[in-house]
């Protein structure tokens, strides 16, 4: 049976990435966009993948989500959604991007515990760093910081049921929100992040690496 994967945030840029990268190498792949209303790359794979509208602020399409996958084992989840924050109370940005990835995981988790790899890798960022002081004063910077440090509190109990767990930084990547500017390319980021996941065992859980496979100081 190959290997499957639940993509979170997969309509564009890192997430669109990870799914054609998966998809070369012939997973299962069940990607997640916010509004499936309106047409975009992913859709044209519809054929090929399984694509679920989620909006990860909400209960009610995270429980349609699980009716939907049922008891489908997930040997990985990579979290990817998130937000900038233009436009948005702190309260919401601190929702998506600190503690939607939290709850998902754990709503997903009886399915990645079915698996034989049982991964999970969430998107971060190197702005949510507190190397030793407080928490970054920009509010994506402290949202990324408190995703961080949930994952920090989160990731033991994970550890102790087999689940092997990590972090990523995947660079200043040209996308939507990285810009045109961005030295890094997403394939090149998500290419560097799979291998990484590739090799990942549970005594990598709960580091925070970079999508060069380097340690990243947090």
């Amino acid at each position: 049976m190959a290997n499957s994967v639940v993509i979170i945030g997969a309509n564009r840029g890192i997430g669109l990435g990870f799914v054609k990268h998966y998809l070369k190498h012939e997973w299962v792949i069940h990607a997640t966009k916010r509004d499936r209303s309106k047409s975009t790359e992913l859709d044209a794979l519809s054929n090929k993948i399984q694509i679920y509208s989620l909006d990860v602020q909400s209960i009610e399409q995270l429980s349609i989500l699980k009716s939907k996958i049922k008891d489908t084992p997930v040997d990985l989840l990579i979290h990817n959604a998130g937000t900038y924050g233009t436009g948005l109370k702190e309260e919401q940005v601190i929702d998506i991007n600190s503690e939607a990835p939290i709850k998902l995981a754990n709503a997903l988790m009886p399915n990645i515990l079915k698996s034989k790899t049982k991964k999970v890798a969430i998107l971060t960022s190197q702005m949510g760093a507190r190397n030793g002081g407080p928490a970054p004063t920009g509010l994506y910077g402290k949202s990324k910081c408190y995703l961080n440090d949930n994952f920090r509190a989160i990731e033991p109990e994970w550890r102790s049921k087999g689940i092997t767990s990590v972090l990523f930084h995947p660079g200043w990547v040209a996308t939507d929100m990285g810009g045109t500017n961005a030295p890094i390319s997403v394939e090149d980021s998500v290419e560097g992040m799979k291998s990484v996941i590739d090799n990942l065992t549970i005594r990598d859980s709960g580091k925070f690496y970079t999508w060069k496979g380097d340690i990243h100081p947090w």
